[in-house]
This record gives structure tokens, sequence and C-alpha cells, in this order.
């Protein structure tokens, strides 16, 4: 992670939170892939000390204000680019391979000024708004195949989009408007077009040359000459009666689709005035579908890009909340405690932890009266000192908070990571260890900046939904929803009394960060302690998910109510763990640094080599027959440690928790999910 604050920053500083970068520049030079560089608000141009065209390489993510479209964080400027299909261009960013922008408002007003370009990449261009350009807001040519999702794209002079080239991918839920083409098709391009909004116009969409769309539920409306033009040898898929396409044409002024080619034009099962027609247009019969407000993914027509809506759509999908009946979610109303108690007591399934309390102000046919009683028993919520639970009083941030990490037993939370918090003087002394707590959890999203935590203000039912799911995700019950709107605990102040020197300090961090790993209450993480088999077990659950590979087996020593034993029978499924010929797993023995390297390479099915590669370690003979080849792939993919640096191995020690935090995050290395670190630790392959 690399924070850039163009106010406040420093170049030469670490790019830590504490310590941003000035300029985005300097953040892409040094990032690398699997590098999210988070963004201040404020302007990005020449006269804060950037050089453009910015260059996001592959694998790299820029992130600002996602649920704002960029609101307040706006990088405005223009260089020279050469494209290899479409010549000298004036570009703001070239986005590469994987690369990731996210939540950012970009205009480029030079003379042919366009402000993303992605030539032959597979890059994501999401919720951001691309405005003021001469040319156009966004440029896909080549062999790209990006995903274009939820942007708003106004006031470009020539399109809001342009596919060109061989460009494949998809284009989800834009609105293009104000601009003379909305989205601009052509050459042999073939996007995926669906579900945009493309309105006051020139004309909504042109396909020209030999392109190949796809259109489908697209809205195009109120375009000053027409809402969709073909031309030359164009041949888009606007449906079929098999397969209606649900485009919608209204109130466009000259045509709704003109079709200059020499081939008839096909549509099925669109919305279109028969009037409006241009060229020779078979219409086929087919089911139109209802014209509806857009409702999302969430299905309130009020949450359609609002920030919370892929959390809301999870808890409305397991049945966990819902909205009213005029179809709407209202997500910034306040939630009442009566409101929140019935939602937690839906959302989790724990023991009584508490004894029966009647509270005298909820009669025994108050509406929640069951859902209070149920969750006052699991812990999560209590009554007041008086007797009462004051069932129609709004609950606020901090109360939910603590709530939930009290009822979920979470502990451990370092009082420091409150330090990205600007208001953090306001959270009340009850609430400081549970607030720091859910920070490390990532339980908590805050908007519309990230380092705000507003513990005093009412909850709205939308930071509600996405607290709870996040405690769901926290808990292990649910899968995390990847978004920029989740505060990010600075991995720098995520520390530990004893691991400030240790060899294994980055490793730990890192792990801590994807919160795969926790310390104990008293500060410390105990990197020289052993791992048990049982935990270890534990740690690849969570960290790898394994799928089943094999029946289930049973183990004389893992009891069915052994607090491990879930864990245990995944790991044994999934081939990270197998038990011993007598019917034991040995739940409570150290699991030996040689079983956690065969169990890594067993479990991600990793390959091995040349067998020489075993002469480096001067210690050889100590490795057991069974697990020489596994070593081999373990070296080579530089999963195994060394500590002190040196050629052994070690292989019969017990793990310590810092050798498999080490491993663990090698592993993730391997897949692509954390940085590589530049340790002299790591056993080179």
């Amino acid at each position: 992670m690399l924070y850039v604050n163009p106010a406040t920053g420093n170049d030469a500083a670490s790019g830590q939170l504490s310590a941003p970068l000035k300029t985005l520049n300097r953040a892409l030079q040094r990032a690398k892939a699997g590098t999210t560089i988070r963004l201040a608000a404020g302007t990005y141009s020449t006269a804060t000390g950037e050089a453009f065209p910015l260059i996001v390489p592959s694998g790299v993510t820029v992130s600002g204000n996602e649920g704002g479209k960029g609101q307040g964080i706006a990088i405005a400027g223009s260089g020279k680019y050469k494209s290899a299909t479409l010549g000298s261009q004036n570009i703001t960013i070239l986005l590469q391979g994987q690369a990731q922008l996210r939540g950012v408002t970009v205009n480029n007003p030079v003379r042919g000024g366009t402000a993303i370009w992605i030539e032959s990449a597979d890059s994501t261009v999401s919720n951001n708004t691309l405005n003021n350009c001469d040319r156009s807001g966004l440029v896909a040519t080549g062999t790209a195949k990006p995903l274009i999702a939820d942007n708003v794209l106004t006031n470009n002079a020539a399109s809001g989009i342009t596919f060109a080239g061989n460009a494949k991918g998809e284009v989800h839920r834009n609105r293009c408007q104000g601009t003379a083409e909305g989205i601009a098709i052509r050459d042999r391009a073939a996007p995926l077009v669906n579900d945009n909004r493309l309105l006051n116009n020139r004309i909504g969409v042109t396909i020209a040359q030999d392109a190949r769309p796809v259109l489908r539920r697209n809205r195009i409306e109120s375009n000053s000459q027409g809402g969709m033009t073909v031309s030359d040898r164009a041949a888009p898929d606007f449906g079929q009666s098999q397969d209606p396409a649900g485009n919608v044409f209204l109130n466009n002024r000259l045509f709704d689709v003109q079709n200059r080619t020499a081939a008839v034009l096909i549509s099925g099962g669109n919305q279109l005035n028969r009037s409006r027609l241009e060229g020779t247009i078979k219409i086929e019969v087919g089911q139109v579908p209802e014209t509806k407000p857009d409702q999302g993914t969430s299905g309130f027509r009020d949450m359609v890009g609002h920030w919370s809506e892929p959390f809301v759509a999870a808890m409305v999908g397991r049945g966990l909340i819902s909205g009213f009946p005029d179809g709407t979610f209202r997500p910034e109303e306040s939630l009442t405690r009566a409101q929140y108690a019935a939602i937690v007591a839906k959302a989790f399934q724990r023991p009584a932890q508490r004894s029966t309390i009647r509270f005298q102000d909820i009669p025994a046919n108050f509406w929640a009266a069951a859902a209070i009683a149920r969750t006052q028993q699991m812990g999560f919520i209590a009554g007041f000192p008086d007797g009462t639970f004051r069932p129609q009083q709004n609950l606020t941030r901090a109360q939910a908070i603590v709530s939930l990490v009290n009822g979920l037993g979470l502990r451990g939370g370092n009082p420091d990571s409150l330090k990205i918090y600007r208001d953090r003087a306001l959270i009340p002394s009850y609430a400081i260890a549970a607030i720091a707590t859910a920070t490390e959890r990532r339980m908590l999203v805050s908007q519309p900046q990230t380092h705000t935590i507003e513990p005093l203000r009412d909850i709205t039912r939308a930071e509600a939904a996405t607290l709870i799911y996040q405690a769901l995700v926290a808990a292990g019950e649910a899968t995390a929803i990847p978004s920029t709107t989740i505060v990010e605990p600075d991995v720098a102040i995520l520390s530990f009394a004893d691991i400030e020197d240790h060899w294994a300090a980055s490793f730990i961090r890192g792990l801590v960060s994807q919160a795969l790993v926790s310390g104990f209450a008293n500060g410390t993480f105990r990197p020289e302690v052993a791992m048990t088999r049982s935990q270890y077990a534990a740690l690849v659950v969570k960290t790898f998910n394994p799928q089943p590979q094999r029946p289930e087996r049973h183990f004389i020593d893992v009891p069915a109510d052994f607090w491990a034993a879930a864990a245990i029978q995944r790991a044994y499924q999934g081939r990270f763990l197998s038990g011993f010929p007598n019917g034991t797993f040995a739940p409570d023995e150290s699991i030996l640094r040689i079983q956690a390297l065969v169990s890594l390479v067993q479990g991600l099915g990793l390959s091995a080599g040349d067998a020489s590669i075993l002469n480096r370690y001067s210690d050889q003979q100590e490795i057991p027959d069974y697990a020489r080849t596994a070593v081999v792939a373990a070296t080579q993919h530089q999963l195994a440690i060394a500590a002190p640096p040196g050629q052994q191995l070690n292989p019969q020690t017990a793990a310590t928790r810092a050798d498999v935090a080490a491993m663990v995050y090698q592993a993730l290395v391997l897949q692509g999910r954390l940085p590589a670190l530049n340790s002299p630790y790591i056993i080179q392959g």
C-alpha cells in the first residue's frame, strides 16, 4: 500500500499513511504488481509535480473515492503517447496489463486530449468521472479486453468511450452524457455493451467499419440527433426473438436506429419507435423486457451506484436485511436499536452468554422483542442502568462497532491503529479497544473519506449493513467483498512489542494486514512459540480456503467438539495435511518445518524440478525420503526459509509462529496475493 497526498506529501517519504508521497507519478515508479496506491483528496497536476502521461503498470491499482465517483480527487494534465495502432496521442493516463483505476476524476482539455488510454491491456476502469476532454473520456484499442464499469463520462468533445482496433471487453452501467458520440465502436472491435445510459449526446451509439459489438439493456434517450447509427460493414448483435436485447430508446430527436449498411439489421426485443427507424431494419417478435427503474445488484432503485451497494446486495441475498414497500432501501436513514437487534439476531447464531434480562420498555408483544432478547443473550447488546432498552433510540457508530466486537469476542486491537483517524479524539474511552480491533480486522467502512471515524454520529442503514457484513467476514462466515471503501489499517502501525527487530517482522505484518494472523491481548505476537498442527490447520484453511479433493477421514484424537475439528477436516480434504497410520492427527503436537513445507507444496499442487537443488542444504541428509521432492518444489518456488540466513533447512525442528508466517506469506506471493519481499531469509530457488 502506498499513500499519496499532493498537499502534505513528500516524494522522499516512505509512502506510508503517516508519511505519504507527494506525487502519483513517484508512487507509480515505486509500485509493483499487487500494490494499491491510495490518493488523498486534492488536485494532481503539473502544478503539484506530476509528469504526464501517468503510466499505471500491470497489477497496480490506483484508488481514490470510489463511492463518490472520484469526487474531490482530480487528475488533470496531458502528455504525448505513441499508440501502436492509432499514432500520436495526447493522453492523461495509460493503463497497462491488469492495472486498475478506481474512484478518480480525470480531465484532459488540451487539443485532441483523452483521459484514459488502454492499448492491448486487460485493465479495469471503475467508478470514475471522466469529463471535459477535448477528444474522449476513454479509448480502448489494439487487442484490449478491459472492464469499463460504473463510470460517469460527461462533456467530452468527441466521445465518452471509444473502442477501436480489435478491442473486446465489457462496458457496464456507465453514464455517457453531453458528447458528440456517447459510445463509439469501430474497426473490428467487439465489446459487450450492457446496462449503460446514453443521454443528451448528439448520437448515443455509433458503430462503424467491421465492428461486432453486443448490445443489451442499454437506455438511449434524449440524444439531439439520434439513438444509434450503424454504418459500413458493421454487424452488431442487437437481439433476436429467442434472445431479446432489451435496449430502450426514448425521445431521440431524428431517429432511434439508423442502418446505413447494405445488410439487414435485426432488432429483437428492443423498445423503440418504429416511425423513427431509418434503413433496412427487421423487427423480430420477442418479449420486450418491462422498462423499470434501474435497481442495480441490490434490487433497490436508490442504491444504484451507492458505495454500499455490494454489501447491501450480499445482506439481502442472505435474507438478513430488506427494504421498503416502495422499492427503496433508504441507505442514509438512521437505524434504531430495535432495528439493529433484529438484523444481528438473524446474522449470528451464537450460544447464549448472558442470562435473559426483561427490559421494562419492551412489552412481550413488541415487534422486535424476541430479537432483542436473543441479541442480548448472545452478548451483542445490553440495556441501560435504569432497566430500559430504549428500542426507538438511534444507534451511534461507536455503539454498533463495540456491539459487534464484543458479541464476536474479538480481542487484541492495538490503540496505535486509531492514528489513521483524524477525529480519533472523539472516540469514547469505552470504545477505544473495540474500534482498534475492528479497524485491524477490516470491519470498518467510512465514507466519503476513510480517515474519519465519526464515532458519535448515528449509524445509517447502509453503514450498519456493511459493518455487519464485514463482521461476518471477520468471523469467517462470509466471503470478503473487494472494496476500496474499507478502512485499511497502516501496516507499519500494526506491530507487536516482540517483533520490532525480529527477522520475520515483515512477513508477520504482511499476514496481519490481511487479517490472517493476530497477536495476543498483551500486544505480543510470540514469534518463537511453536505452532501446533491444529493451529496450522486453522491458518491454512483461513488463508487458502481449500476445496475438497478427497473424502472425509475420522481422526480418533479429534473429537467433534474440538475447537479446530472443522478446520482439520477441511485441511485434510484439501490435501494440505494428513494424519498418521494409527488413525490419529496429533492436533496438539508441534508441526515440524518439513511438515509445513510439504503441506504447502501438496495443498497448492506445486511441481518439482531438478533434485540437485537439494545440494545447497548442508543438512539435506536430515530431509526424510518422503519429503525430498516437496522440498525441491518448495525451494524452487521460494517457500523455504532459513533463519538465520544460511544453508540449513532444519527440517526436523518444530516450526515457530514466525517460521509458518514467513512460509505462508511466500505462498501468497506465489499466488500474486501479496507483494514479494527482499529478504535474506528466503532461500533462493
